[in-house]
């Protein structure tokens, strides 16, 4: 359990997602570390590594002689560096290692979280009163919503409705290359940057780290200032259209209307209030339609407060869920992010903007990369670790839940309600992939058959039982039986095993 302090201690210890200034108490001398051993115990996304660390120094850099900014090859020597066996107190991490670590250290008194809108303790009794029924995030997103009156109008929902998710499903305008939208605030590297870039190629010659993908120029805000504009921009520019595509994607348009605020709402750079705030401000004066703020507020009051929440309710051993018994490893092609070794348009296409900037939208995250690991029968554990280290707004916690319990169902509907799997069909319709794809969306065999529909009632077959008593997806599995090739399509994606579609 947490440690939390009878006194105030006089330093205060401040990890690399920490960075706003609602984790530096007032009065203390503040304490950073940037520790080695984290770059090189797993071969992270170059871009993530590259964000972290210049969001770390122009962090240290703003706070100037109020920090003690220590290099060190461990969180446990960088902290004896800076302040000796004097006690520190820190904010509650956001992983479970790191709770760990701190409890470990008898200096050390653990502060609540923060950047979050929900108390630990408060979800726990929301959870406690679900016995019987489930964690269902439909429900904990009208609780919150209520109990922080958000876009509320005296006790209903404005516009009398919670969900706007079907306002919220359109595909991308036909014949278009992109969304016509303004594009997103773009940041400004400096010489951190530089200094940043230069120590990881350093690095990486002397063979001390490894990475995959590429780190610039920099796509996220690395400092409040610039976080501050990019959230202005996106309420100002993008917001009143973000709801009616949130859900498409395009092959030449990576950031649609999203926000792009992940990244630094998962740095601490923003919290969730303010981002909240703007865009409710936008829909009360009329400057963003209310399926857009609404699908804003979901993602941000909903989800992911709601994968904050779960991470820690479920606890350490969440990660070992496997319930429908996948343990094939993740082939070098996906883990090398090795996009032009995949024919398939949409998988290479994603691939690459991966590779490329460490990130894309929530939608190709779950229907075109989770969805092919689900149908390939990938392990979730190893999943979820290429999913942390590949994209820069990943951290444990929001991973853990999002692969195990969402995309890849490991943890058999704890959850959520059914596995998101589809086929080609989905993807041609959301999407403007599959026009010029040398695979078929409608067809399942032959040379032009697309691996994803293929692959989709691979799966279904494969897992009657164990989805048998799940109503979502009951009518799909009734369908199997129509298929007249569906042991040919079994027979076909048995044989394809790991090799890129």
């Amino acid at each position: 359990m947490a440690r939390h302090p009878a006194r105030s201690a006089p330093f205060h210890w401040i990890f690399g997602d920490q960075l706003g200034p609602h984790f530096a108490p007032p009065d203390t001398t503040l304490v950073m570390i940037e520790s080695r051993a984290v770059l090189r115990r797993r071969r992270f996304h170059r871009a993530k590594a590259h964000l972290l660390l210049s969001a770390m120094r122009h962090r240290a850099a703003e706070l100037g002689d109020t920090v003690r900014y220590i290099k060190a090859e461990t969180y446990r020597e960088g902290l004896r560096r800076a302040v000796g066996d004097a006690r520190v107190t820190v904010h509650h991490p956001t992983s479970h290692a790191a709770l760990a670590l701190v409890n470990s250290l008898d200096q050390a008194d653990v502060l609540p979280p923060r950047g979050f809108l929900v108390p630990r303790e408060e979800f726990a009794r929301w959870a406690e009163g679900t016995r019987g029924s489930g964690l269902r995030l439909e429900d904990f997103y009208r609780t919150v919503r209520r109990g922080h009156d958000l876009l509320m109008d005296g006790d209903r929902p404005a516009g009398g409705r919670w969900n706007l998710d079907t306002d919220n499903r359109e595909p991308p305008p036909r014949g278009a290359s992109a969304l016509p939208v303004p594009r997103p605030y773009r940041p400004r590297e400096d010489a951190i940057d530089d200094e940043v870039r230069a120590d990881l190629d350093r690095w990486e010659r002397a063979g001390e780290v490894s990475f995959v993908g590429g780190d610039g120029p920099r796509t996220f805000p690395a400092d409040r200032a610039e976080a501050r504009r990019a959230l202005r921009a996106f309420v100002e520019r993008r917001l009143p259209t973000f709801g009616r595509w949130e859900d498409a994607m395009l092959a030449d348009d990576w950031a649609m209307s999203h926000s792009l605020l992940s990244a630094p709402l998962n740095l601490g750079l923003l919290t969730p209030d303010e981002c909240l705030a703007a865009a409710e401000r936008a829909y009360r004066s009329g400057n963003a339609p209310l399926n857009a703020v609404e699908g804003f507020v979901r993602q941000i009051a909903g989800w992911r407060e709601y994968v904050w929440q779960v991470y820690w309710h479920f606890g350490p051993r969440y990660r070992e869920g496997n319930a429908l018994r996948h343990h094939r490893p993740l082939p070098g092609w996906f883990t090398e992010l090795d996009a032009d070794a995949v024919t398939a348009r949409c998988l290479s296409g994603v691939l690459a903007e991966v590779r490329d900037r460490g990130w894309v939208h929530h939608i190709p995250r779950l229907m075109v990369l989770g969805n092919w690991a689900l149908q390939r029968g990938w392990h979730p554990a190893e999943v979820t670790d290429w999913f942390h280290r590949s994209f820069v707004d990943g951290y444990d916690w929001v991973m853990l839940p999002n692969v195990i319990g969402m995309s890849q169902y490991a943890d058999g509907g704890r959850m959520t309600t059914k596995p998101y799997v589809c086929g080609g069909p989905y993807i041609n319709r959301m999407s403007d992939y599959c026009g010029p794809c040398a695979y078929r969306p409608g067809e399942r065999t032959g040379d032009t058959g697309c691996p994803y529909s293929a692959g989709y009632w691979w799966f279904l077959d494969r897992h009657r039982t164990e989805l048998a008593g799940n109503a979502r997806i009951r009518q799909p599995l009734r369908g199997l039986d129509r298929l007249a090739d569906l042991p040919e399509v079994v027979r076909r994606e048995r044989a394809r095993g790991d090799r890129p579609p």
